[in-house]
């Protein structure tokens, strides 16, 4: 049975995983228009190009050029339409209650920590659209963000597509391979949700008793 139809439901772009191969330069297209906008599962793609790296049918370099520059220039407008948005951002955000919290506490923290967390924000769980965006409406320097977003693409990039390639230097088998590529992505998508777990409750209550103390002032 083919890996890549067990892994459809959860990502939707798994159906061209099978037109990689070979090296076309459409095939290089295909990963970075998926890669472009945020929360578009499309991690079979990125463990399929490893695999087919490990195997010599496409060149890893240009297969992390493809994925990392298309997923900085998503990230540069996402800061852009925060940037526009301002205040209906925030806003909009806030009415959708705990994730609008969320984003009130990344405002707040891309302005005190900079670039470090702009690199870290980037492995939470829609950690790419709002940390983004949030850096954008709190007016956070483009060029600042840019830099930190580069570096953020450059290691998520390399964990993506490394995990694929890993799996495909360690078996021939193309659906061993990309299993356990998938493997390894889920055990990394675990930890990172479970961090923007323990993140959000360590963060949320500091920000709320923060605020009361402001009003009873």
């Amino acid at each position: 049975m083919d890996i890549n139809s067990l892994v459809t439901w959860v990502d939707v772009t798994s159906g061209l995983a099978g037109n990689l191969s070979g090296a076309a330069c459409w095939a290089y297209a295909i990963l970075a228009l998926t890669t472009l906008p945020p929360l578009l599962p499309n991690n079979v793609l990125l463990v399929t190009s490893g695999v087919l790296a490990a195997r010599g049918e496409m060149s890893i370099v240009l297969v992390v050029l493809s994925v990392a520059g298309s997923a900085l220039l998503g990230d540069l407008l996402i800061h852009r339409c925060g940037r526009l948005l301002g205040d209906r951002a925030r806003l909009g955000a806030v009415a959708r209650g705990r994730r609008g919290e969320l984003f009130e506490w990344m405002s707040v923290q891309v302005r005190r920590r900079g670039i470090p967390f702009v690199v870290g924000v980037r492995f939470l769980p829609s950690g790419r659209l709002l940390g983004g965006l949030s850096a954008g409406a709190a007016g956070y320097p483009l060029g600042r963000f840019a830099s930190g977003a580069a570096l953020a693409e450059l290691i998520w990039t390399a964990y993506s597509v490394g995990v694929g390639y890993f799996g495909g230097a360690l078996s021939d088998d193309p659906v061993h391979s990309v299993a356990i590529g998938l493997g390894l992505s889920v055990v990394v998508g675990v930890v990172a949700s479970l961090a923007q777990r323990r993140t959000t409750r360590l963060a949320l209550p500091a920000r709320t008793a923060a605020g009361n103390v402001s009003k009873e002032v």
